[in-house]
């Protein structure tokens, strides 16, 4: 069966956006049809302006489809991605949540498969708070949290069982490692796995 992707992310200086980009070819590697989808920016210009990296992400993404509430409800998997905030998702992804208000209402988003990815500047930044408290939510919506464990082998390497996390080191921009790839790829297809078997 085909099975309908949502990646739903914000990212500042392009490091989620990587991470979405590898998820996404990912999942239609494995015949799923697939949103990405990056919310929306919310932050001051002022603000935005003092972080050369942050200006040129915001203008490079300036014509993708941004998300929106249909896109979550759409899809039969969800992976949410948001970079860490003292342990804590950002604003700007936590202003896309609190639009799902009225389709949390009417029980359109219980019964998914979910799961999440983040980054930090740090090895111990703040990660796993983060994905927690993107399952946090989802458990308020009725979700289906398919975290990855450790499922597979490369998870003994990346070492996060929670979901998939990548540290971007102290400028913010060292690239993504085989093994974080590996990971994103791991959790594209688990999930993705998970929902052909519920839907059976």
């Amino acid at each position: 069966m085909s099975v309908k992707v949502a990646i739903v992310y914000y990212s500042a200086t392009a490091t989620l956006q990587g991470m979405a980009e590898h998820l996404e070819k990912a999942a239609a590697d494995e015949g799923a049809e697939v949103r990405r989808r990056h919310v929306r920016e919310i932050a001051p210009a002022e603000a935005i302006a003092s972080v050369p990296a942050w200006t040129r992400h915001v203008e490079a993404v300036r014509d993708e489809p941004v998300a929106t509430p249909d896109d979550v409800v759409w899809a039969d998997v969800v992976l949410l991605g948001s970079p860490t905030r003292f342990g804590n998702v950002t604003s700007q992804f936590q202003q896309f949540v609190d639009t799902l208000g009225p389709v949390w209402g009417k029980g359109l988003l219980a019964d998914k498969v979910y799961a999440g990815f983040t980054a930090s500047k740090t090895a111990h930044g703040g990660q796993e708070s983060t994905l927690l408290s993107i399952y946090r939510e989802v458990a308020h919506w009725g979700g289906i949290i398919v975290p990855p464990g450790y499922t597979d082998p490369i998870k003994f390497g990346d070492g996060n069982p929670y979901g998939v996390s990548h540290v971007s080191g102290p400028n913010g921009d060292d690239p993504l490692s085989d093994e974080v790839v590996a990971a994103l790829e791991h959790l594209a297809r688990r999930t993705i796995d998970v929902a052909r078997r519920l839907a059976a």
